[in-house]
């Protein structure tokens, strides 16, 4: 991939997450102008928003345990939660898709992705470790409190 299309697609997929944002309705927007051109298929441009969703969740968790670094868990789940409210069509669609997956692949990849989401919170609320499967229990639990205190963000 070259820099102009490694670019392009960036900025391609900054407009996907802000029409995701705008719509909130938990689909892909494979009516984008460019979207099928620059991404293979679904899965594709699933996997580049997972991908941006999980840096900027975990940027926001380094930020939050700076600031509660007695308290790992709730510094956690309050990054999930901005994390949310920043990103609301983003979220919409990663739990869509990965509640009903079109098809095999993309099942097998939302379970990956969510598995090392879970153990990536439970690692960084100091209650398991990164490599340890043991922890995506753990982490699916944090993520579920999460959910359970999130404010959804204002249309």
């Amino acid at each position: 991939m070259t820099w102009t299309t490694y670019h392009n697609r960036g900025e391609l997929l900054r407009d996907v997450i802000a029409v995701a944002d705008q719509r909130r309705d938990g689909l892909l927007p494979m009516d984008l102008d460019g979207v099928v051109e620059r991404f293979d298929d679904e899965l594709g441009l699933l996997g580049a928003l997972q991908l941006r969703w999980h840096t900027r969740l975990a940027g926001r968790i380094e930020h939050a345990l700076m600031s509660q670094p007695m308290d790992l868990e709730t510094a956690v789940v309050s990054a999930w939660q901005a994390t949310a409210r920043e990103m609301p069509g983003v979220r919409a669609i990663l739990d869509r898709y990965r509640l009903e997956p079109t098809d095999q692949r993309m099942a097998s990849a939302m379970r990956t992705a969510v598995s090392k989401e879970h153990i990536a919170l439970a690692a960084m609320s100091g209650k398991g470790a990164y490599g340890d499967e043991r922890a995506a229990p753990v982490g699916a639990a944090i993520e579920e409190r999460a959910r359970a205190t999130y404010v959804r963000a204002a249309a």
